[in-house]
């Protein structure tokens, strides 16, 4: 299928939805010995997703939820079978797997169907079909054959999409892109109470702290139906950031230094309602406050993404002024240097996930390697002595208040001779690219790069960030302007381009190119095109 038949199918299945079978107003489905159980209309208000896509296979998601902003999403206490289907097409003529998935009522009737047997390298469409109603159709790929030859890897990433200050007319653009997939780094829903003084639009509940707060947060986001066309059109890879359960936590401790047992219970209910709500393999499910999200997506020879978390396992922030823990005040975010910054123990991502990390930095035979985390790497983060805080100070909550866990990366990447290392990173609500040096040769040649993608809403204010992020070397800085970012990679080459959103306020906002930065393999740092 050419360019211009994929973009049309993809258009096709984004807006379709077929309703079919039993009466509007009501349907009714077996339940095993408990009988007949009556489900209201409109099962799928929340829409259909896939995600983690391998070389035969695919994770299809939906949630049953007819009144998704109740805990329950208005469903009985029972769990439903829902049907789903694979086809080769839109109209589902040639189904090339199907068979029924379980919308288990203890995972809030949630569905995670891990489908093998597909083809490599191919796009298919999918449906779910439960109670006489049939979802809309989505669009998904799989990814090429293991250590396979591919001309092309097209992938869009962002992060940060606050509900309250903006629309999502960055996913109109992502959509019309046409990507292979849509990576998105971080700050998938924000937890916090309505803030009318920046609020275009408001959800008008409390503070997100349990799971019932949490689901209903989750399907306040979902209800968008720029973001549902974003995932009904090419599968998404995810991770997490601090919002997703509370703002700036570092694994037990949130912001506030509360207690950290009373924290992990909300982190528990948060984690659970993230895999409810997101395509994710059941090796993702979480355990109480637990669960594993690092993992490794490879795209023929081509790619390696190498996803990790760098929130559920970190270790305590550095330099903090003495009491605040046990008084329970809020951490100090930007801090004078002190001798704990430099412990080399450290740690960013917990001792299990960087010996994981280390290893497939060393033993991947992808082309391109992409680290796919959730904030800034940069190696010079000063803060200047004119910000409201003063400094110059360093940002406790990047990966400048972990250096030696951020060094070790770089090294790893010199040491294993990584092939065309590239951070991915979100958090920042900016735009940033920058270069990575030898952390034994800070004057040497560039030995990778960073593209920190933007924000699809949230807000930056800070009319000293560009002028600071020159003073420190970053090659190109935006916090203004909302966006995403669009990597294309060759065997040979590539580019990354920042694309911006005009007005992140306005649901039909037009997106415009802020610069773009073409790659070539084997020549690591940054190149600037000036849109």
């Amino acid at each position: 299928m050419d360019d211009a038949a994929r973009k049309t199918s993809l258009i096709s299945a984004s807006r379709r939805v077929v309703i079919g079978g039993a009466a509007a107003s009501a349907a009714l489905i077996a339940i095993g010995a408990r009988g007949a159980v009556r489900l209201p209309a409109g099962l799928f208000t929340l829409g259909v997703a896939s995600g983690e896509p391998s070389p035969d296979g695919i994770v299809l998601w939906t949630r049953l939820a007819p009144r998704p902003l109740e805990a329950d999403g208005g469903m009985p206490p029972q769990s439903v079978p829902v049907r789903w289907e694979v086809a080769e097409d839109d109209r589902f003529a040639s189904i090339v797997r199907s068979g029924t998935g379980l919308a288990d009522a203890n995972w809030a009737h949630s569905v995670h169907v891990e489908v093998t047997g597909l083809r490599p390298g191919r796009w298919y469409h999918y449906r779910f079909i439960a109670a006489g109603e049939t979802s809309a159709v989505g669009r998904t790929r799989t990814a090429p054959a293991s250590g396979a030859p591919c001309d092309r890897l097209r992938a869009a990433f962002g992060s940060c999409q606050k509900y309250e200050v903006g629309f999502y007319a960055a996913y109109r653009q992502m959509v019309a892109d046409d990507p292979d997939l849509i990576v998105f780094l971080g700050d998938y829903i924000y937890e916090n109470e309505p803030f009318p003084a920046e609020a275009v639009r408001t959800h008008g509940q409390p503070e997100a702290k349990d799971l019932p707060g949490y689901r209903i947060r989750y399907a306040t986001y979902k209800l968008d139906p720029l973001l549902q066309a974003a995932h009904h059109a090419v599968p998404w890879l995810t991770t997490w950031d601090d919002h997703e359960v509370a703002n700036d936590y570092a694994d037990a401790l949130d912001e506030n230094n509360s207690d950290p047992a009373a924290f992990l219970l909300r982190r528990a209910a948060a984690y659970r309602a993230y895999y409810e709500h997101l395509p994710l393999r059941a090796s993702a499910r979480p355990i109480g406050p637990s669960a594993r999200l690092y993992r490794t997506v490879d795209w023929g020879s081509l790619a390696q993404f190498q996803i990790v978390d760098d929130r559920q396992y970190r270790g305590p922030r550095a330099c903090q002024p003495p009491g605040l823990v046990a008084a329970h005040k809020k951490y100090a975010s930007l801090v004078a240097a002190c001798p704990d910054l430099l412990d080399p123990s450290r740690t960013m991502l917990g001792k299990e996930q960087e010996s994981w990390l280390m290893d497939k930095l060393g033993s991947s035979k992808a082309q391109w390697n992409l680290l796919t985390q959730q904030t800034i790497m940069h190696q010079d983060a000063r803060i200047p002595s004119g910000h409201p805080e003063r400094g110059p100070l360093i940002p406790a909550d990047t990966w400048s208040g972990y250096p030696r866990a951020r060094d070790a990366i770089l090294r790893r990447w010199v040491e294993a001779g990584t092939s065309n290392p590239i951070a991915l990173g979100g958090d920042i609500h900016a735009f940033a690219a920058d270069d990575f040096r030898d952390p034994d040769k800070p004057q040497g040649p560039a030995i990778g790069t960073e593209f920190v993608g933007g924000s699809i809403t949230s807000l930056f204010h800070d009319p000293t960030f560009k002028q600071q992020s020159a003073r420190e070397g970053i090659a190109f800085a935006e916090n203004e302007v909302h966006g995403y970012g669009l990597l294309t990679l060759t065997p040979k080459s590539g580019e990354c381009v920042f694309r911006g959103v005009d007005d992140a306020r306005r649901e039909d906002s037009g997106v415009r190119d802020l610069v773009r930065f073409p790659i070539e393999a084997g020549r690591p740092g940054i190149n600037i095109e000036h849109a």
